[in-house]
């Protein structure tokens, strides 16, 4: 049983069909993670649909990498808006339902740029440290009712090199991303996490390409 939620509705359409194929119970719902009404409407499309809220992954994120010279205010406003704030808004989205029901998991991408500064990255990097404190916080909080995984991948092939717009960081990220492994890599470490017992919280897995040094 899957919930899907993105901005693209066409993706959403695909994937949905693809997995419904194969087996599984989807539904989707457009969804702006920047908007908390939005995220609001999926937690209870997600209760309404299946009576309950097993798990949550935080995974919409953008990199506009760019010197802090290069005064992106509006970037690192999209960023902080996209990485942080549409954390918080599913956890607390979803918290209530995982408190009623004594059972949860909350699984948030970070990323390794959230645990080591990067020249060129200040406020991504802090973005990710932000989650990085999130999950913990989650965690510490949580008692033995829920659990809360932080998942930092290093150089993962997506699209997240696209959204940036400074031409040296954009070089500097495709050499680095020449190395990046499969989502499925990333998708995996989940299913591990989650497969894991009711006594057992995967608090911190961290991956990256063999061939990734930073």
């Amino acid at each position: 049983k899957l919930v899907l939620a993105a901005r693209r509705e066409d993706r959403l359409k695909a994937l949905s069909e693809d997995l419904s194929a194969k087996g599984a119970e989807v539904i989707w719902q457009v969804t702006d993670v920047t908007d908390r009404k939005q995220v609001e409407a999926l937690a209870a499309s997600a209760k309404e649909a299946f009576g309950r809220i097993d798990v949550l992954v935080n995974n919409a994120g953008l990199m506009p990498l760019a010197p802090l010279d290069a005064l992106k205010v509006d970037e690192w406003d999209q960023m902080v808006d996209v990485n942080i704030k549409g954390v918080m808004y599913g956890i607390a989205a979803v918290l209530p339902t995982m408190r009623e029901q004594h059972s949860g998991h909350v699984i948030n991408l970070s990323s390794v740029a959230g645990h080591k500064l990067f020249p060129g990255a200040a406020v991504y990097c802090a973005t990710k440290f932000a989650v990085k404190a999130l999950s913990e916080g989650l965690r510490m909080e949580a008692g033995d009712e829920i659990r809360s995984t932080n998942i930092s991948p290093g150089a993962v092939a997506t699209e997240l090199t696209s959204t940036i717009t400074d031409p040296n960081a954009k070089k500097a990220a495709e050499d680095l991303y020449s190395v990046a492994i499969d989502a499925d890599a990333v998708a995996r470490a989940i299913v591990y996490a989650i497969e894991q017992p009711a006594d057992v919280d995967i608090n911190e897995i961290i991956l990256r390409p063999t061939a990734q040094e930073l």
